[in-house]
């Protein structure tokens, strides 16, 4: 029997995608710490993306060593953390400090994500910024690690298939 060290996985994807409701689950299920990306954010970066302002690299570069430390920090005993990782160069970063990241993509159609920003109350990323974000977006390559899910199916399907994907982890980007 083949043995995996704990596993470490980022869920990324636009603002809208599930990745928090769907990295949550995943680590309760997996019994390992999960983190919320968003909250690594500088007040900066929230002031900004709040008055409907795309972050730039250059916004995003200290939030995602925050993210990559974390990531660092747990790659012993394991871990999920949101994130969008809308570039191949940000999961890059992430990946450095911890080679063994799985990147479980969350995707969905414009029109759903766009939705689902709109419907949610109080959170800081406006509907307007996930057009921004989709042009931003780069899909996982050959030679990284992770897999695409489509959005549109139940939290617990999507546990499911990333629990079974991380069974098989070995694997290189798995696309549907």
């Amino acid at each position: 029997m083949q043995h995996h060290p704990p596993p470490l996985v980022v869920v990324m994807g636009v603002s809208g995608s599930g990745k928090t409701t769907i990295g949550a689950a995943l680590g309760q299920r997996l019994r390992v710490p999960f983190a919320d990306a968003d909250d690594f954010h500088p007040p900066a970066n929230i002031d900004k993306m709040s008055a409907g302002i795309p972050l730039t690299d250059d916004d995003r570069g200290p939030w995602l060593a925050t993210i990559a430390t974390w990531l660092g920090e747990h790659a012993a005993s394991g871990g999920v953390t949101s994130c969008s990782a809308l570039k191949r160069a940000y999961r890059e970063v992430l990946a450095a400090a911890a080679p063994q990241v799985f990147f479980v993509h969350l995707h969905g159609e414009p029109e759903v994500i766009a939705a689902r920003v709109a419907g949610r109350p109080g959170h800081f990323m406006p509907a307007a910024l996930v057009e921004s974000q989709f042009a931003t977006l780069e899909p996982l390559e050959p030679g990284e690690r992770g897999a695409v899910l489509d959005v549109d199916q139940p939290v617990d399907d999507l546990v499911t298939q990333s629990l079974t994907l991380l069974d098989s982890r070995d694997t290189e980007a798995i696309r549907p």
